[in-house]
């Protein structure tokens, strides 16, 4: 009976349902899906089934269609004269259905969707017993009856369902665009137009793979197609608000941090991007792109304004801000922490600016980067002569070979970077510039060779070693020590005894306490002491639990402080691991967002909205979060940003 069907049936597959309520006084029909008879004369009605199946039963048929089967319809005498169900029937009544079984009428909608109204419009005739008098046909119209009847009602509840379905499909197709970065609209999206842009070539792909789509949206109104730029923009914002509602609802109401950053995208706007820093309940250090915002200043108010502007639309509070990683602008209830990377790279560039023969060297490095990198032919030669050197130096046994070994490549991008990790970093570079200063001038003076001409020894050793070695390495390590001072980074030190690598060496409890005291509003006084005593019982618990012995950081120290619920016992020293691992200290995540806003506002999207991209960005970056949305969600929010042409 299924070929003889409208449309074509879904493949779905459902386990029989079994009573878990000793308390139901309803009794539950075993049933597959796929053994449901099509024929209306042969099916039970949908209200014999358990209401949990209900929706199930019903999107299952919907798909299927009405039973229409060409038949011989028998013929039966009414007062002597022949009657019979005749085709044209179909025409005017799309409701209508036949059973073969039975040879009898039935209605679709009131089968699927209607509800027991005793004898209102034929009372269940349509749906269970099924109309045979041939001969009356203005009984079978009178069954649709007026506005409010069962059977409008019923259809009315068929519309809802078919307008759920179109729904699906422009969420799918939103979800897939919004992941992959691409484009929505094309350059000619009228209805003879060979490429109408991504969003109505892959909508028109899920009808031509789906027969329920394509009818749903082959028949449906001009003015209800869903396919208008403002319905998708409506959407992606749906979906873009739902995602950043799920990162909020992670974070809960724990403290947090903020990386911030400014850079221009391809219209020459000015935009602020913002990431949220904080632990979730699992302990583990969580990054979320929260938004990007266009400020028409880098000033420091005025990037305090956008700030608490993006923060008070998403109700964070000020008052949970415990780090910031951004120039200048604080926060009282905040730390600000310079960004590590940017502050060794301003070493370098202070260095570089300021002594002139290091300057003159990356003037002269810099052009000769732009001669040869503006030729293709001059990029060709020079790839030619490293390629002759590197084979030559493989075949002398000057080089190594192997797998990532003598390739062209870029330099690496900076990643994120612990608290604890930095301040070894920093702590190890300074000693490092110290010993190359005092013991290995006579090394690279033995690698360089010494000046040929003896009467100029002396003036080119103390140029050398003391007008150019000794003074960039003075100067760096000033510039490391202004950044890095031992009074600027007390409450970094502080935190490193954190630090459970080699069975806490590191920890120090006065340390502690004294980082404690820089969070006033975490730990009052009666918590100060309260802190000593848990600390010291930590400590000892800790050295005696082989679970906490192999710990390499304070991330795994607090996973594993979760995850054994030693949290619950030692709740201050808890405070304390988050606090730590909330601190920023690299905004790499930030300028990873960047690189996401090239790519989706490129030049050929050089006019997108700041509303549209931010939404874009937010499901690009945040798609591990946005997929885990559900499509009813997103339809639901959609429905209750304006009021729209069609209900569910």
């Amino acid at each position: 009976m299924d070929k003889y069907l409208i449309k074509n049936p879904r493949t779905q597959d459902s386990s029989p349902m079994q009573d878990s309520s000793p308390s139901s006084k309803r009794s539950r029909v075993d049933f597959n899906l796929e053994n449901l008879p099509s024929d209306l004369g042969l099916r039970q009605k949908i209200s014999s089934y358990h209401p949990n199946n209900h929706d199930e039963i019903g999107r299952h048929n919907l798909g299927k269609g009405p039973c229409r089967p060409p038949h011989d319809y028998p013929v039966s005498y009414f007062s002597g004269k022949p009657r019979r169900f005749r085709v044209e029937w179909y025409e005017t009544r799309n409701w209508l259905e036949y059973s073969i079984a039975k040879d009898a009428a039935f209605c679709f909608y009131c089968y699927l969707f209607g509800k027991d109204v005793g004898k209102q419009g034929g009372g269940d005739t349509l749906v269970k017993k099924g109309f045979r008098l041939w001969n009356q046909l203005g009984k079978l119209d009178s069954h649709v009856g007026g506005v409010n009847s069962a059977h409008n009602q019923a259809q009315s509840n068929q519309d809802k369902a078919e307008y759920r379905i179109q729904l699906n499909a422009i969420v799918d197709c939103v979800r897939f665009l919004l992941f992959r970065g691409l484009a929505f609209r094309g350059h000619d999206e009228s209805q003879g137009s060979s490429d109408k842009g991504n969003f109505l070539e892959f909508l028109q792909f899920l009808g031509d793979h789906n027969e329920s789509i394509n009818e749903v949206m082959q028949n449906t109104w001009k003015n209800c197609k869903l396919t208008h730029p403002d319905i998708q923009k409506d959407m992606v914002n749906a979906i873009a608000h739902e995602t950043s509602k799920a990162i909020i609802e992670d974070l809960g109401n724990g403290f947090f941090s903020i990386l911030v950053d400014e850079s221009r995208d391809i219209s020459v706007k000015e935009q602020m991007a913002l990431v949220l820093r904080y632990v979730n309940k699992q302990g583990i250090i969580i990054k979320r792109f929260l938004g990007i915002v266009h400020v028409a200043s880098t000033t420091a108010l005025s990037l305090k304004c956008a700030i608490e502007g993006l923060l008070c639309e998403h109700n964070l509070s000020l008052s949970r801000l415990r780090g910031q990683g951004y120039d200048r602008a604080k926060n009282k209830l905040a730390f600000y922490v310079h960004c590590f990377a940017h502050q060794l790279q301003l070493t370098l560039v202070v260095v570089a600016k300021n002594h002139i023969n290091i300057a003159d060297f990356f003037y002269v490095v810099s052009n000769l980067v732009t001669v040869v990198g503006g030729s293709c032919k001059r990029r060709d030669a020079l790839r030619d002569a490293q390629f002759t050197k590197i084979k030559e130096d493989l075949e002398n046994g000057v080089r190594r070979s192997g797998k990532g070994l003598n390739q062209e490549t870029n330099f690496k991008r900076p990643g994120d970077t612990h608290i604890v990790n930095a301040m070894d970093l920093v702590k190890v570079s300074k000693q490092r510039l110290q010993v190359m200063r005092d013991d290995e001038w006579t090394s690279l003076l033995t690698e360089i060779g010494r000046p040929r001409c003896n009467t100029q020894q002396n003036t080119n050793l103390h140029h050398y070693r003391v007008e150019l070695f000794y003074t960039v390495i003075d100067m760096q390590l000033q510039e490391l020590n202004n950044r890095f001072s031992e009074v600027n980074t007390v409450l970094l030190i502080c935190m490193a005894c954190l630090n459970p690598s080699n069975s806490f060496v590191a920890f120090d409890k006065e340390k502690l306490i004294h980082l404690a005291k820089f969070y006033l509003y975490d730990f009052p006084e009666t918590d100060i002491l309260a802190l000593d005593s848990q600390l010291q019982n930590f400590i000892f618990d800790m050295h005696n639990n082989d679970l906490f012995l192999e710990l390499q950081g304070v991330s795994e120290l607090a996973e594993k402080l979760v995850s054994t619920r030693k949290y619950e016992t030692y709740p201050l020293v808890y405070l304390l691991v988050k606090l730590t691992l909330t601190l920023p200290v690299a905004t790499a995540t930030v300028e990873r967002s960047f690189s996401a806003m090239k790519y989706i506002k490129n030049e050929l999207r050089n006019r997108m909205g700041d509303q549209w991209m931010n939404d874009c960005l937010v499901v690009y970056i945040e798609k591990d979060i946005a997929c885990s949305i559900d499509n009813e969600t997103i339809i639901q929010r959609f429905q209750k940003m304006k009021n729209r042409r069609r209900q569910l």
